[in-house]
């Protein structure tokens, strides 16, 4: 069975194409955006290509996530270069790391020092 292709009626962007190319600036995987707002990935996949309608109930947690507001979601109001995400996957991992017991944070941060330092050295022969 051939895909249907969604369109907006006036040629704009539909809810659905507008969601993907939000999660890619923000650098999400459908699988990230999943995982932060507490869905599966076959949903994100089914918002972003089958539904003709946004999740209601979902806005405003899709929105914190991908560090937009709902009227930027919903398309409403567009999103100015300041308003574009600038989160990382990296910066991601290091809320996930602050999250982690002491112990746990003194052994990443002493390999991010040992990774920084080879990295100079590095930098310094060349």
């Amino acid at each position: 069975m051939p895909k249907r292709q969604l369109k907006a009626l006036d040629g704009a962007e539909t809810f659905g194409q507008r969601l993907a190319r939000l999660r890619r600036l923000a650098d999400f995987t459908q699988i990230d955006l999943a995982k932060d707002i507490g869905v599966t990935q076959r949903i994100i996949s089914y918002y972003e290509n089958e539904s003709l309608h946004p999740p209601t109930h979902l806005l405003t947690t899709i929105a914190k996530a991908l560090k937009v507001t709902t009227d930027q979601l919903l398309g409403m109001e567009k999103e100015t270069e300041k308003d574009k995400p600038k989160d990382s996957r990296l910066k991601r991992r290091f809320s996930q790391v602050e999250k982690l017991p002491e112990s746990e944070r003194k052994h990443v941060a002493q390999y991010l020092d040992r990774v920084i330092k080879a990295s100079k050295i590095k930098d310094d022969k060349t």
